[in-house]
């Protein structure tokens, strides 16, 4: 009788023998180079202002639209778990780096350890650790995001399997999208240029290339609709809507913002933050590789175009330019879903795919062998290989502060602890009236790392605490302190009183008063 049920051990050996070896040299150089430059962040329990309430949260975000988030974080628990995440969450983003490999057909294993370097340590994927509570669900959806464009080219239905990751990954993280377009749009070229895998059986006709660069099209169609009528289907059964947080709500156009306004503010912070975001570039050096390596992408690709013909083509100049309008419109999309959305770093992972498929053309298409092409596969491999050095060291600059914020705030919540509890009056758990905003001007200015980390939302400034809320969380989970906070609406009417009024700012004397059984603090 013929065996229908592979054994451990013979699965095991199939999965070896088809594990290519340039996949493995992904998955391990973003394990490896991860671990050393993300350390500080997934070793210890290190929390932003939106972390301090996130000790345990189920990642129940349907009403934002993530209906497949609570699933993709289950699998280490809804607890902060940093090192199990942290782990995890590397091994999502390895399997994601080999994906992005193989559908770049990338084979040379220097090639392939810089593109997965450059994944791994750039400054969107430190930001979204500083929201460790859910990075693992983050990075398995930008897994899903670069699955979705390499099975558009495992076949002539590839796209139906790609469309499925596609939906998995939007219903994890809207922010990935980007990732798909973008890559969708360089195997476009690519089958324009007849430089794609599969040229040869796609045929040289304009038919051929046009149905297979559809194939794209169809991915996204099933992709997003999957996604838009699953969202829509989950809404109904859990009796719930889309919040108005960051503008969830306003996706699909529907948020009476002009698509010319759209437009022109998708524009203008494509342009400001590539030009001043202090994130993909911040001195000189790494400002001189960017410009190297971009310089020798273009003249790759010219001499591409000019080799296979294509240049001579009138629809040349025509797409060429149809690119470079539409690569702020892709890069930015995230603007059309939700136009009022505050844009996060960790939202702007997709501006990494520029110097790794700057880099992947020019190795692949630059002849070793000759005085020119290794002169071009010297210049490039440089300037990548300083910008992964920059992108590492903006990391621990980031972490650091985060680390000294974490400290400092140790330290005044401690101070403030000490103070309430010499109130005359005060007991454990009585009712606390504050705002919560610090006055900056009781307090040294300590952080250095502005003009580094001033794009890395959560990462720059001095203290973890903005609001009521975030004192309640800290002292809580980090001091075992329970402060009592009466509801917004109370405190609005004391606000206003002159007994509140009159106090001083904490930590000055006099910033803390027990009024009719109720502690007010005055901190701003």
């Amino acid at each position: 009788m013929q065996k229908t049920l592979v054994s451990p051990q013979n699965l095991w050996e199939l999965l070896k023998k088809n594990i290519k070896t340039e996949w493995k040299v992904a998955f391990f150089t973003v394990l490896l180079v991860g671990l050393c430059v993300h350390f500080p962040a997934i070793s210890k329990d290190i929390p932003n202002h939106d972390g301090l309430a996130s000790m345990y949260f189920d990642q129940n975000m349907i009403t934002s639209g993530r209906w497949f988030l609570m699933v993709a974080c289950g699998i280490s628990s809804y607890f902060t778990l940093p090192w199990v995440i942290g782990l995890l969450s590397l091994a999502f983003l390895g399997i994601a780096a080999a994906a992005l490999i193989e559908f770049l057909d990338l084979r040379d294993k220097l090639g392939v350890m810089l593109v997965s370097a450059l994944l791994v340590v750039f400054p969107a994927l430190a930001s979204t650790y500083t929201y460790i509570f859910t990075a693992d669900g983050y990075m398995m959806g930008l897994m899903l995001a670069m699955f979705s464009v390499m099975f558009v080219e495992k076949g002539r239905f590839g796209f139906i399997a790609g469309g499925i990751c596609l939906a998995f990954s939007m219903g994890i993280y809207q922010s990935y999208l980007p990732f798909a377009i973008l890559l969708s749009m360089y195997g476009c070229i690519r089958i324009m240029l007849g430089t794609a895998r599969d040229n040869s059986a796609l045929g040289n006709g304009i038919r051929e290339k046009m149905l297979a660069m559809l194939r794209y099209l169809y991915m996204g169609m099933i992709g997003v609709g999957g996604y838009y009528i699953i969202l829509q289907i989950l809404l109904k059964i859990q009796g719930k809507e889309l919040d108005t947080y960051q503008g969830i709500n306003g996706m699909a156009l529907s948020s009476g913002v002009p698509l010319s306004g759209m437009l022109a503010n998708l524009y203008h912070d494509f342009i400001a933050f590539t030009g001043k975001g202090n994130v993909l570039y911040n001195n000189m050096l790494s400002f001189i590789a960017w410009i190297v390596v971009a310089a020798v992408f273009l003249v790759v690709l010219l001499q591409t175009a000019v080799k296979c013909g294509f240049v001579k083509k009138w629809y040349f100049y025509l797409i060429s330019l149809v690119v470079l309008i539409v690569l702020p419109i892709i890069t930015n999309v995230i603007l059309i879903i939700s136009p009022s959305v505050t844009y996060h770093l960790l939202m702007r992972y997709q501006w990494v795919l520029y110097p790794i498929l700057f880099f992947a053309f020019v190795w692949k298409k630059t002849d070793g062998g000759t005085k020119t092409g290794a002169a071009l596969q010297w210049l490039v491999l440089v300037a990548a290989g300083v910008l992964v050095l920059h992108f590492a060291v903006t990391d621990n600059i980031a972490y650091s502060n985060l680390e000294k914020k974490y400290e400092k705030t140790y330290a005044y919540c401690l101070r403030m602890i000490d103070r309430m509890e010499q109130t005359e009056g005060y007991y454990t758990g009585m009712p606390v009236a504050m705002i919560g905003v610090q006055n900056k001007e009781t307090l040294p200015e300590t952080d250095i790392t502005g003009d580094v980390t001033s794009g890395m939302i959560g990462m720059t400034g001095d203290y973890l605490i903005y609001t009521d809320n975030n004192y309640q969380q800290f002292m809580k989970n980090y001091l075992g302190v329970t402060m009592n906070l009466i509801s917004d609406e109370e405190m609005e009417k004391i606000y206003y009183t002159d007994e509140y009024q009159a106090l001083s700012s904490f930590p000055k004397a006099g910033s803390m008063k027990v009024v009719d059984g109720i502690l007010y603090i005055k901190t701003e």
